[in-house]
């Protein structure tokens, strides 16, 4: 019986949401190439598309951005819970927190649609992060309700306190998007397990929080924030890259199992990010990591992933690195329902083998006596 370490080229189930297509490096959801949907839609409307299989109506997708748009104002018990939270928790588990309590609150039921049920928490997310994080670094009680009419304006509302321009806007809406699903990724791997065993909408929910708050996944970005907050100058860049190379030091932001020579994903942030810096008018952390970016493929014959240009966008836009993984999570919020809700439709209990290569069959010692 052979292992498949990581699960790596098992085919596990069938899906219709998402294709990559690793020959070419091209990802489409439910048929869709992602370089066209961040070219002619809102982030809206690949929720929609996530969740009901198909492109909503104009009138369709006003009817669903109100119901995204209920989960921004918060309970009274949620807002509780949040300023009892600790400073220093980390974002993640503050979502992970939230989303338990909110179960309890709005439980989810077998009869309901999950697509509605679902559209309101990007929503909820967003508000749950930004009270907690304003009320602990500020003090502010901030009002969740900001009357923004996409979910990347009402986290930027949120997060500075006014409405963003157009360009940050949309930067974060564009991040959102490629954010939002990714096939049978460990997160949502760790969802549709949840699912299979008949559990409720929350609980594969906070399954997936879990697994997307390791620095393997979710938190990639943020380490390569890290990484690049070390550098003034693209000369300074290289010379430190080689040196973590050679101390055989983890670089985050590169490579990704899906894909053979580029992440589509890639191309699409670093155009988003050379836009944002030349607007800023200031290149420097764009030229450190392209600088990086071109040493690596070079050297090491490795290319960047979706997490590395995320994170100049995400600093580029003010964005704190701690709530850098919080912002895949909260992309991928349509993914995960999208999968949970294919899971339910064609059910079967997820249960895997594994090869044993513990010690033979051996006794107690008689220093152990019976003890019946």
């Amino acid at each position: 019986m052979e292992v498949a370490k990581g699960l790596a080229g098992v085919i596990v189930d069938e899906t219709r949401i998402c294709k990559i297509d690793k020959d070419t490096n091209r990802l489409f959801y439910f048929g869709y190439e992602i370089q066209e949907l961040v070219r002619r839609l809102s982030y809206e409307d690949v929720f929609f598309l996530l969740t009901h299989g198909d492109l909503a109506t104009p009138a369709q997708l006003e009817d669903f951005k109100a119901a995204m748009a209920l989960g921004r104002a918060l309970p009274a018990a949620i807002i509780s819970l949040l300023e009892a939270i600790p400073a220093n928790a980390d974002p993640m588990d503050v979502l992970r927190t939230g989303c338990s309590l909110l179960a309890t609150l709005k439980p989810d039921s077998p009869k309901a649609v999950l697509a509605t049920t679902a559209a309101p928490l990007g929503n909820a997310l967003i508000s749950m992060l930004l009270y907690w994080w304003h009320f602990h670094k500020s003090g502010k009680r901030i009002d969740t309700e900001s009357g923004e009419s996409s979910m990347a304006g009402h986290f930027l509302h949120l997060l500075h306190g006014r409405s963003a321009d157009e360009l940050h806007r949309r930067a974060i809406e564009v991040s959102l998007i490629i954010y939002a699903e990714h096939d049978f990724n460990a997160s949502t791997y760790a969802a549709r397990i949840a699912t299979s065993t008949r559990s409720d909408l929350y609980s594969s929910l906070i399954s997936a929080i879990g697994t997307l708050r390791g620095p393997l996944h979710g938190g990639a970005n943020a380490r390569v924030m890290d990484m690049l907050d070390r550098f003034k100058s693209p000369d300074e860049a290289e010379a430190g890259l080689r040196e973590m190379l050679a101390n055989k030091a983890v670089i985050f932001g590169f490579g990704q199992r899906a894909y053979s020579t580029a992440d589509p994903r890639n191309a699409i942030n670093k155009r988003w990010a050379e836009r944002l810096a030349d607007a800023a008018g200031d290149r420097m952390l764009f030229d450190v990591a392209e600088r990086i970016e071109h040493v690596m493929d070079r050297d090491k014959k490795m290319f960047a992933n979706l997490d590395y240009y995320t994170a100049v966008i995400y600093r580029l836009c003010g964005l704190p690195t701690a709530l850098f993984p919080p912002m895949f999570l909260i992309a991928r919020v349509p993914g995960l329902i999208a999968h949970i809700s294919e899971q339910r439709a064609n059910n079967r209990l997820i249960h895997p083998s594994s090869k044993y290569i513990g010690p033979d069959p051996r006794a107690v010692p008689d220093a152990f006596p019976e003890l019946s």
